[in-house]
C-alpha cells in the first residue's frame, strides 16, 4: 500500500474516532444540564419531549455516550481509529471503574437474591474485582473506555427501558428513608455524564498523555461548572422569591429629596423597604433600614479592629521576627483561628467582653467578635502577600540608603496591598452574614422602631473615659440576626408581608449588601494594582 493511500485511511479513521467522540461529548454536556434542571426542579421531572418523558430522555443520552465509549475504544483497539494509546488506564482509573462495578453488582443481587449481606456483597466483590481487573489489564483504550460504556449503558437502558420513571422508589432495608427516582436518576446522570465527559475527551485526543489531560481538563471543567452553575440558580432563587417584596411600594418619582444649603426638593426615587424603618405605629411598608444600618456597622468596626492588627502582625512576623519556633507557633495557632466555629467566637464574647464592656448586647461587642473572626484571615493573607515581594524590590531600596521602615512602608505594603485586599474581601464575605455570634452578643429588637445613631451619640468630657457613646453600648438588628428572627418568629408584626415574605425580602438586601461590600473591595484592589503597575 502507498503512503498516500495509508495518509488517507488515517486521516478518514481519525476524523470517525473524533466524530462520535464529539457527540459523546455534546451528549454529556446536555444530558449533565438537564439533569441539574430536574435535581432543582427548573423542570418538572414529568415534563415530556416529544411525547417522551424527560427521565427516559436522560436514560437514552447515557445509553448513547455508553455506546460511543464503546465503539471508540473497541475501534481503536482493532485498528480502525487512529490513537496512541498507554499500555494500561492506570490504577486509579481500575479502583474507580471497580467500584461502579461493585456498586452495580451489589444492586443486581439485592433486587435477585435480597437484602442479606451475606447474599448481595459477595456478589459485589466479585463485580468489582472484575472492573479493576477489566479496566488495568487492557491497553488503555480499551480499560478507560468498554467498562465504563458498558456500565454506562446498562443504567442507561435501564432508565430508558426497564420502568424506572418518577413513580419508582427504592426503599433500602439499612434506612427508613424513601428514595424517589425523580430524585437518584438525575443525581446518577450528573455523575455518568461527568464520567462520560471524561472518557469522550480522552478519545478526541487519541488516549496517551494528550488524552489524560484533555479528560482531566472535561472533568474538573464540568465541577466547576456545575459549582458556578449552582451558585448562579442560588442567587436566581433568591432575587425571584425575594424581588416583589423589595419593590413593594418602589416609585420611581414618588418621592422628593431636599438638597442641603439651597433648600431645592428634587424628585427623588421611593424604596419603602429598603429605606423605611421596620416597626412603629406610622410605618405602612415595613422595611430594613435598621438593620442594613446595623450590619454596615459591625463589618466597619471589624475591619477598623482587624485591619490595622492583622497588617501590623504581618510585617512584624515577616520583616523583622526571626523565622523559628515563635513564627511556627503563631502560625499554626492563626490558621486554627480562621477554622475555628463561628459560636465559639459568640461565647467568648458573652463571656468575656459583655461583662466588661457593655453588661449586655452592644454593638460594640459584635463589632470586636467579628473583628476577631477576621483577623486571623488579614494576618495570613497580608503575610502571603508580604513574603511574595520579590527581594530585589528591597534590595534596591537598601540601596538608595532608605530605612528599614521607609522600604516596607514604601515598597512592600504598597505591592502586597492587592493581596491583602483580597483577604480583606473575603473575610468580610464571611463577617457580614454570621448569625450566631449576633445571637449572643449583639441582638437586641429584631424590628427596631429607629436606626442606630452611632455617629449623633459621640459625648465627650474632661473624666474617664473622656470619649462615650450610648448607641455603640446598645443592642441593634442586623440583616442575618432580623433573617433569623424572621424565619423562627411565631407571626410578623406587620400584616403586609407574611413572615416567608419578609424573610425573602431580607435574604435578597442581605446578598445586595455582601456583593456591594465585594465591589467595594474589588475595586479597592484594582485601584492598588494599577498604581503598583503605573509606578
Amino acid at each position: 500500500m502507498s503512503n498516500v493511500t495509508r495518509n488517507r485511511l488515517t486521516g478518514a479513521d481519525s476524523t470517525t474516532g473524533e466524530l462520535v467522540s464529539q457527540v459523546v461529548l455534546g451528549t454529556s454536556v446536555l444530558a449533565f444540564v438537564a439533569a441539574w434542571l430536574l435535581l432543582l426542579q427548573w423542570v418538572d421531572e414529568t415534563a415530556t419531549l416529544a411525547g417522551v418523558p424527560a427521565l427516559q430522555l436522560l436514560g437514552g443520552a447515557v445509553v448513547l455516550i455508553g455506546a460511543g465509549l464503546t465503539f471508540v475504544g473497541v475501534g481503536s483497539r482493532l485498528g480502525y481509529l487512529d490513537a496512541t494509546p498507554s499500555s494500561t488506564a492506570g490504577v486509579p482509573v481500575g479502583f474507580v471503574f471497580g467500584l461502579l462495578w461493585a456498586i452495580l453488582g451489589g444492586i443486581a443481587a439485592t433486587l435477585v437474591l435480597g437484602d442479606a449481606l451475606s447474599l448481595w456483597l459477595p456478589v459485589a466483590t466479585v463485580f468489582g474485582v472484575g472492573g479493576f481487573l477489566g479496566s488495568v489489564l487492557p491497553r488503555e483504550d480499551v480499560g478507560s473506555t468498554v467498562p465504563l460504556g458498558t456500565i454506562l449503558a446498562l443504567f442507561g437502558a435501564s432508565v430508558a427501558f426497564g420502568g424506572i420513571d418518577a413513580n419508582w422508589t427504592w426503599s433500602p432495608s439499612w434506612s427508613a428513608a424513601v428514595f424517589p427516582g425523580s430524585e437518584l436518576v438525575p443525581v446518577a446522570v450528573v455523575f455518568a455524564t461527568l464520567l462520560g465527559a471524561w472518557g469522550g475527551a480522552k478519545a478526541k485526543l487519541g488516549f496517551g498523555a494528550e488524552g489524560r489531560q484533555a479528560g482531566a481538563y472535561y472533568l474538573v471543567g464540568s465541577v466547576v461548572f456545575a459549582m458556578l452553575g449552582v451558585l448562579a440558580l442560588l442567587v436566581a432563587f433568591i432575587v425571584t422569591n425575594g424581588l416583589e417584596t423589595v419593590l413593594t411600594g418602589t416609585s420611581l418619582t414618588g418621592g422628593h429629596l431636599t438638597l442641603p444649603f439651597v433648600g431645592l426638593q428634587v424628585p427623588w426615587a421611593e424604596f419603602p423597604f429598603l429605606l423605611n424603618q421596620t416597626g412603629g405605629l406610622f410605618v405602612e411598608i415595613p422595611g430594613v433600614l435598621p438593620a442594613v444600618i446595623g450590619t454596615l456597622w459591625l463589618v466597619f468596626g471589624a475591619v477598623l479592629f482587624a485591619v490595622p492588627l492583622g497588617v501590623g502582625a504581618a510585617v512584624f512576623l515577616t520583616e523583622y521576627a526571626e523565622r523559628g519556633r515563635f513564627t511556627q507557633v503563631v502560625e499554626v495557632a492563626t490558621n486554627g483561628l480562621w477554622s475555628t466555629p463561628s459560636i465559639v467566637f459568640g461565647l467568648f464574647g458573652l463571656a468575656f467582653l459583655v461583662p466588661r464592656i457593655s453588661g449586655g448586647n452592644s454593638i460594640f461587642v459584635g463589632q470586636l467578635v467579628l473583628g476577631f473572626m477576621l483577623l486571623p484571615l488579614v494576618l495570613i493573607t497580608c503575610r502571603e502577600a508580604i513574603l511574595a515581594v520579590p527581594d530585589k524590590h528591597r534590595d534596591a531600596s537598601a540601596a538608595l540608603g532608605v530605612t528599614k521602615w521607609q522600604t516596607i512602608r514604601s515598597v512592600v505594603l504598597p505591592a502586597a496591598m492587592p493581596g491583602t485586599i483580597t483577604g480583606i474581601i473575603l473575610g468580610v464575605g464571611r463577617i457580614a452574614g454570621e448569625t450566631a455570634p449576633l445571637l449572643l452578643v449583639f441582638g437586641g429588637s429584631p424590628y427596631p422602631s429607629s436606626s442606630p445613631n452611632v455617629i449623633g451619640s459621640f459625648e465627650f468630657g474632661i473624666e474617664p473615659p473622656f470619649v462615650t457613646n450610648e448607641a455603640l453600648l446598645s443592642p441593634a438588628s442586623a440583616l442575618p440576626y432580623q433573617l433569623y428572627s424572621t424565619i423562627t418568629a411565631g407571626v410578623f408584626p406587620k400584616e403586609v408581608f407574611t413572615n416567608t415574605e419578609f424573610g425573602w425580602g431580607t435574604a435578597l438586601v442581605l446578598l445586595l449588601v455582601v456583593v456591594g461590600l465585594y465591589a467595594i473591595g474589588v475595586g479597592s484592589r484594582l485601584y492598588f494594582r494599577r498604581k503598583l503597575h503605573h509606578e
